[in-house]
């Protein structure tokens, strides 16, 4: 008689490696997917561990600072020359004192100010951010969900924001507001605009992606049975669609991060950002204008710091994107 054991039935083996198979891809969440797919992507891994580099950076930049560098404000006329006005030494001044070299006609410690500056820069890119998910989010989903008048009174909102000149208005309110703002002062005034304005001007871009995928999902089986079973609007809005739009606002979120820091060194390099003393990226570009001819160093260090960081999120978000796209293709 012939056995019956599995290693002599190809069938029974095909059978029982598919259950296998199956078992293990049951056995995977989609979190667990998207992270094995952002594994394989190492040029997002390195944006990704570049980004929390930075953060790291922003967060601990006085302990940083005390270790590596001097008080970004301080002043050290000995490291300039008093004829030209420009740093001693090559290279803007470059030592081991001095890790970056030295602001000309001043000399403050041009490490400590990119240090701080990278403050600046991604706190009003995060928090702009967030107020543009947030109300982005709000207004899409309804748009989607109710459709009609809502929908149109909605995206015709967001097609009048979209063609608003933003850097301009940003201008012209920086310069009407005064110093001090609801128990703000200086450069917290600044922040708060720029984060208001940046986010508000911001939100029809994730409204309308949201909206898309909105009136996508509200067809769906699973709407249906949940209306079908008596849920309410705000069960359905906040229960079942929500949640299945938590990718695409995560994607849509990583790639917004870098268009802030670079709205936000613009605006600082023609005067409406923070106000000096205080480190900024696009300040410190423009301050340089005057000077690259003869320190080129004090433009090249702040362009390549807003470069690196710029280029750290877009590829990071990138890999995001299509680790969580399940038909997205490098």
């Amino acid at each position: 008689m012939h056995g019956t054991s599995t290693d002599s039935d190809p069938v029974a083996t095909a059978d029982v490696a598919a259950d296998v198979v199956k078992a293990s891809v049951e056995g995977r969440s989609l979190r667990q997917i998207a992270w094995s797919r952002l594994k394989r992507d190492k040029l997002a891994l390195a944006g990704g561990i570049v980004v929390v580099f930075l953060v790291l950076v922003a967060i601990f930049a006085p302990l940083i600072v005390s270790l590596l560098g001097h008080p970004p404000n301080e002043f050290h006329q000995e490291e300039i020359d008093p004829l030209f006005g420009t740093p001693k030494g090559s290279l803007g001044g470059i030592s081991s004192d001095f890790l970056f070299g030295v602001e000309p006609s001043n000399g403050r410690d041009v490490f400590s100010r990119v240090i701080y500056g990278a403050r600046i820069s991604l706190l009003v890119a995060f928090l702009a951010a967030v107020v543009a998910v947030v109300l982005g989010t709000i207004f899409g989903i309804i748009a989607g969900y109710f459709g009609g008048w809502v929908d149109s009174l909605i995206s015709r909102v967001m097609d009048m924001l979209l063609a608003f000149p933003q850097l301009l208005f940003i201008i012209s309110l920086v310069s009407v507001l005064p110093n001090d703002l609801l128990g703000l002062t200086g450069s917290g005034v600044r922040i708060a605009i720029l984060v208001s304005v940046i986010g508000f001007f911001g939100w029809p871009y994730v409204g309308r992606i949201v909206r898309g995928q909105t009136l996508s999902l509200r067809e769906k089986e699973y709407i249906e049975a949940a209306r079908s079973l008596g849920a309410g609007r705000r069960y359905i809005l906040f229960r079942e669609l929500l949640p299945n739009l938590v990718a695409p606002i995560t994607v849509y979120t990583t790639l917004m991060i870098p268009t802030n820091i670079l709205t936000e060194a613009a605006l600082s390099f023609l005067g409406a950002g923070v106000k000096p003393p205080t480190a900024s990226w696009g300040q410190m570009l423009s301050k340089a204008v005057g000077t690259y001819e003869d320190d080129p160093m004090f433009m090249i260090i702040p362009g390549l710091a807003i470069f690196v960081t710029v280029l750290a999120f877009n590829l990071f978000g990138d890999g995001v994107r299509d680790a969580l796209d399940p038909k997205g293709t490098r």
